[in-house]
C-alpha cells in the first residue's frame, strides 16, 4: 500500500498512543514511519493497522490518473536540492496518491567522445558521479524507496559522502555492491545515455534546472507556481475529488535556478 498524505497525522497519533515524551520505553517496530503502511503485517506490528485503514479509506480515486511530474535536475546543483528538499520530497510525501512521478538526474550536463568520462558535469566530475549514483538507485529499487534514499543524499550535508548510509537507511536488502557496479560498469552508461537523450528531447528545450514538467508538458506559469508552492498546483491540476492534504494551508518558498 502506498504511504498516503496523512502519515504525518499517523506519526502524531503513533507517538501520543505510545507515550513518547513520557519516558516510556520505544516499542518494537523494525519499520520507519514511511513504511507503517505497505502492508497489513507492517501495519499489525507497528500497532497502526486501525489508522491505516482509515488512510486507505480516504484515498482518491484511482481511475483519475493522477499529476504527471516529471523533474530534471542535478545532484550537486544547490538551486536543485533546495527544491527536492523543500518542495519536491514533503509534496510527494502528502499526495504521492495523486502523483506519478520521474526523477531525470542530469540536467545540464554534456556529452563527450571520451571511454573514460563520457559526461561533464556544470558543478564538475563529482556532480556527474551523483547523478549516475542517483540514476542506479532509481533502477535498482522501487520508486518509493529511491525517492527517500535521493531525498536522504540531496539533504545531507555531503550528498555523495551519504549515499552509502541511505541506501543501506531505507533499501537494506539492496547491498552498495550493486550500486557501485551500476555506476562503474555500462549499466550506469546507458542510464545516463538514456536522461540524456529524455533532456535534449524537451520542447522547449530547457535553460536552466531544476526544469518541472506537468503532464508532459512545460509552462512558465506552472514553473513559478511550482517554485512557490508545487503543493498548491498538484492540488490545483488533480482532476479528481481532492485529497483531504488539499484542504491544508499551502505554503511559498522563494525561486532560483542553476
Amino acid at each position: 500500500m502506498k504511504l498516503s498524505g496523512i502519515l504525518a497525522v499517523l506519526l502524531l497519533v503513533y507517538t501520543e498512543r505510545s507515550g513518547f515524551g513520557m519516558c516510556h520505553p520505544k516499542p518494537a517496530c523494525r519499520y520507519p514511519p514511511s513504511q507503517w503502511c505497505r502492508s497489513l503485517e507492517i501495519a499489525i506490528e507497528c500497532r497502526v493497522e486501525k489508522q491505516c485503514m482509515e488512510v486507505n479509506a480516504t484515498r482518491p480515486n484511482q481511475a483519475v490518473p493522477g499529476v504527471s511530474v516529471t523533474l530534471y535536475y542535478e545532484s550537486l546543483c544547490p538551486d536543485c536540492r533546495e527544491f527536492i528538499t523543500q518542495q519536491f520530497f514533503p509534496t510527494w510525501t502528502m499526495l504521492q496518491d495523486i502523483m506519478a512521478v520521474t526523477l531525470v538526474p542530469y540536467g545540464n550536463a554534456k556529452e563527450r567522445r571520451s571511454a573514460n568520462s563520457p559526461f561533464t558535469c556544470q558543478h564538475g566530475e563529482p556532480e556527474c558521479r551523483g547523478n549516475m549514483i542517483e540514476a542506479c538507485i532509481l533502477h535498482l529499487t522501487e520508486h518509493s524507496l529511491a525517492f527517500h534514499i535521493i531525498y536522504c543524499m540531496e539533504s545531507s550535508a555531503d550528498v555523495l559522502s551519504a549515499a552509502q548510509s541511505c541506501l543501506r537507511l531505507y533499501a537494506p536488502s539492496v547491498p552498495w555492491s550493486r550500486v557501485d557496479s551500476c555506476v562503474k560498469g555500462d549499466l550506469g552508461y546507458q542510464l545516463m545515455r538514456a536522461n540524456a537523450l529524455m533532456t535534449r528531447a524537451l520542447n522547449p528545450a530547457h535553460t536552466h534546472v531544476p526544469w518541472i514538467t506537468f503532464n508532459g508538458e512545460y509552462t512558465e506559469e506552472n514553473e513559478d507556481k511550482a517554485m512557490l508552492s508545487l503543493f498548491q498546483l498538484v492540488c490545483h491540476l488533480y482532476k479528481g475529488v481532492k485529497p483531504p492534504a488539499c484542504a491544508g494551508a499551502p505554503v511559498r518558498l522563494d525561486r532560483s535556478f542553476c
